[in-house]
């Protein structure tokens, strides 16, 4: 059985000086992830974006209309996103930031459209 690993999520609302703390919860360690895993995680942050700016809502999210960044950060590397409402940074994950980078552009790169947008 593959344990679960728990990562913070720091998210920032545009015009809201506070920032809110989640926490994402996926298997496996970062090194071992798979891309379907990565599109989890981000639609994991994407989910806790949503939680915080509209809470209550259960829409699903989608992987467009984001940007992306992964950045060294104690050790690992954090994922942080931006959308038009809010940003988020989570982790670190402690994997290779050209690991998760590829990872992340074959993910966006591959999910099929949606209909809803954050």
């Amino acid at each position: 059985m593959i344990a679960p690993m728990t990562y913070p999520i720091e998210i920032m609302l545009r015009g809201d000086e506070r920032v809110y703390t989640d926490s994402l919860v996926h298997d496996g360690e970062a090194a071992g992830w798979s891309d379907r895993d990565v599109q989890q995680v981000l639609e994991k942050m994407l989910g806790a974006v949503g939680r915080v700016v509209s809470p209550g809502r259960t829409e699903p999210v989608a992987l467009r209309g984001l940007s992306w960044i992964v950045s060294p950060y104690e050790g690992g590397v954090v994922i942080a996103l931006e959308v038009h409402s809010a940003s988020a940074v989570a982790g670190p994950f402690p994997v290779a930031q050209d690991v998760l980078n590829a990872s992340i552009e074959r993910v966006l790169n591959g999910v099929p459209p949606s209909t809803t947008v954050h």
